[in-house]
C-alpha cells in the first residue's frame, strides 16, 4: 500500500508545474553560485600554482576576504601584477574615500600570468558558447529530460573537479566542464518553462522566479566563497555546493523522466531565427546589458583599489545593491512588463544601466557606489524580467514553438559578454581610462535603446507588415503589448 501511494505520488509530482519551477530555479542558482564562487578562491589556488608552495602561509595568513586583492591585481589593469597582497606595499586609508593613487607604482610586470587568469575566468563561456547551438539542437530533437539529467551529471562532476583541483590545466578542464553542464541546464530548463507554460501571462511570472535564481547566486557566491575558504579551506564551499547539486539531481530524477522524448514538432533553423530582425534587436539589447555589468565587475573593484583605497573586503560588496534590487525587484517587474509592455521595459531597462554607469566615476567611496549600484540593478531586473519570456513570445508568434534554438541564442548571448570582462575589461581601461569606459557604455546603452520600440507591434509569421493599432482593431482581436 505504501509503495503504491508513493508511486501515485511521483506521478503526481512528475505532472507538477510548480515543481518543475523548482528544479530549473536551483539549478540555475546552483550555475551561478558555481561560477562566481571561484573568484575569491583562485587566489589562493594560483599563488600556489604560479608562486610555489612557498609563498602559502603569507596568503594563509591573509584575511578571508583579503583574497580579492590578488585577484584583481592579477588583472589585465595595466597589464601587471602586485603579486601576493602585502600592507608594506600599499599606501591605503582604510575608508578614507580620497581620490588619489593608493598603490606605490612598482609593480612586476606578469603578462602571462594575468592572460592566464583572464582566459580561466573566460573559458567556462567559450565552452558554452560552443556547446549552446548543440545542446539547443538536442533540445528541440530530443526532448528536456534528457539533456537536464545529463546537465546534473556534468555540473556534480564539475563540482568535484573544482573542490579536488590544485593545477591551473586542471581547474580549465573542471571550468569547460562547468561550461558543458551549464549549457545542457540554462538551454534545456528555460525552453522546458516556455513549453509547460505557454499563457503568456503566466509564463512571464515563472521565467522571473526561475531566473532570480540567478541574482540570488550572484549574491550570495562570493562572500559565501571568501568565507568558506577562509575559515574551512578552499574545497568546502564546493562540498556544500555539490551537496545542493545532489539535491536538485534527485528533484529531477522525481519530476523529469531520464528518458528521450523526440520532439513532434519541427524546429526553425538557427539561421531563420538570427536573420529574424525581431529577435535580434532583442539579443543585441540584452547583449549591452552583460557586457555592461561584465565590464564594470572588472574595472570597478580595480577603480576600488587604485583611486579609492578601499579595503579587500570591500571589494565582494561593490554590486551587492545591484543584486539586492534585481531579487526584489524581478518579479514585479515581470507583472508590469505585461501591463507597460515588454519593449517598454526593454527600453527602460537600458536607460537605466546608461545611467547607473555614468554615475560610478563619480564614486569616491564605497558609500558612493550604492546609489549607481541600485540604478544599475533596477535596469538589469528590467531587462532580466521582460527579455527570457519576450524571447518565447517572439518564438511563438514569428516560428515554432520549440524553444531549444532561441534559448540556446539567448544564453550564447550572456556567455559572449561576460568572457568579454575578464579578458578584455582591464586592458580597456588602462588604454582610455575608467570614466571613458563607462562614458562609452552609457551612449551605446542610451542610444540603442529607442530601437526597443520596434518590438511594441510585432507583426506575425504570415504577416508582412506590424500588426494594427490598437484602435483599429476589433475589442476580441486586441494583443497585449510585448
Amino acid at each position: 500500500m505504501e509503495r503504491r501511494s508513493f508511486r501515485q505520488w511521483l506521478m503526481e509530482t512528475r505532472e507538477s508545474r510548480t515543481m518543475v519551477v523548482i528544479v530549473v530555479t536551483v539549478a540555475l542558482f546552483v550555475d551561478c553560485i558555481l561560477s562566481t564562487v571561484i573568484a575569491p578562491i583562485l587566489p589562493t589556488v594560483l599563488n600556489d600554482s604560479l608562486h610555489g608552495k612557498e609563498n602559502t602561509s603569507v596568503t594563509s595568513n591573509s584575511s578571508a576576504v583579503s583574497d580579492y586583492t590578488f585577484l584583481f591585481n592579477l588583472s589585465l589593469y595595466n597589464n601587471s601584477s602586485e603579486g601576493i597582497y602585502q600592507e608594506q606595499n600599499v599606501s591605503r586609508t582604510q575608508g578614507s574615500g580620497i581620490d588619489g593613487e593608493c598603490h606605490d607604482q612598482e609593480k612586476d610586470s606578469l603578462h602571462g600570468e594575468n592572460l592566464k587568469i583572464g582566459l580561466l575566468l573566460s573559458f567556462k563561456g567559450m565552452v558554452q558558447i560552443v556547446a549552446n547551438p548543440i545542446v539547443g539542437k538536442l533540445t528541440n530533437r530530443f526532448g528536456y529530460d534528457a539533456p537536464l539529467f545529463v546537465g546534473f551529471a556534468v555540473v556534480f562532476t564539475s563540482t568535484l573537479m573544482y573542490a579536488f583541483g590544485e593545477e591551473y590545466v586542471f581547474l580549465c578542464v573542471a571550468r569547460g566542464f562547468q561550461g558543458i553542464g551549464s549549457s545542457l541546464t540554462t538551454v534545456p530548463g528555460l525552453a522546458l518553462l516556455a513549453n509547460i507554460y505557454p499563457d503568456d501571462n503566466e509564463r512571464a511570472k515563472v521565467m522571473a522566479i526561475a531566473t532570480s535564481g540567478l541574482a540570488v547566486g550572484a549574491l550570495v557566491a562570493a562572500p559565501f566563497g571568501s568565507l568558506m575558504n577562509g575559515f574551512l579551506g578552499k574545497s568546502s564551499p564546493f562540498y556544500v555546493i555539490a551537496a545542493v547539486t545532489l539535491l536538485d539531481g534527485a528533484l529531477r530524477l522525481c519530476i523529469l523522466k531520464p528518458k528521450f522524448s523526440p520532439g513532434s514538432i519541427p524546429a526553425t533553423p538557427y539561421r531563420t531565427l538570427l536573420a529574424d530582425p525581431y529577435i535580434l534587436v532583442t539579443v543585441a539589447g540584452d547583449f549591452l546589458t552583460k557586457l555592461s555589468f561584465s565590464l564594470l565587475q572588472t574595472t570597478v573593484p580595480l577603480r576600488m583599489l587604485e583611486h579609492m583605497c578601499a579595503p579587500s573586503y570591500q571589494l565582494g560588496l561593490a554590486f551587492v545593491p545591484a543584486m539586492l534590487t534585481c531579487i526584489l525587484t524581478l518579479n514585479g517587474f515581470a507583472i508590469l512588463s505585461l501591463k507597460w509592455g515588454r519593449w517598454l521595459c526593454l527600453m527602460l531597462g537600458l536607460i537605466f544601466q546608461g545611467i547607473g554607469v555614468i554615475c560610478f566615476p563619480l564614486a569616491k567611496n564605497i558609500f558612493g557606489l550604492i546609489g549607481p549600484s541600485i540604478v544599475l540593478g533596477i535596469g538589469i531586473s528590467l531587462v532580466g524580467a521582460s527579455v527570457v519570456p519576450m524571447m518565447a513570445f517572439l518564438i511563438d508568434l514569428r516560428h515554432t514553438s520549440v524553444y531549444g534554438g532561441i534559448y540556446a541564442i539567448l544564453d550564447s548571448v550572456l556567455c559572449l559578454g561576460f568572457s568579454i570582462g575578464p579578458l578584455f575589461g582591464g586592458a580597456i581601461a588602462s588604454a582610455i581610462g575608467f570614466t571613458w569606459v563607462m562614458v562609452i557604455l552609457c551612449v551605446l546603452l542610451i542610444t540603442y535603446a529607442p530601437l526597443l520600440i520596434l518590438l511594441r507591434n510585432v507583426p506575425g509569421k504570415d504577416e508582412k507588415k506590424p500588426i494594427l493599432n490598437h484602435e483599429e482593431m476589433p475589442e476580441e482581436t486586441k494583443p497585449d503589448d510585448h
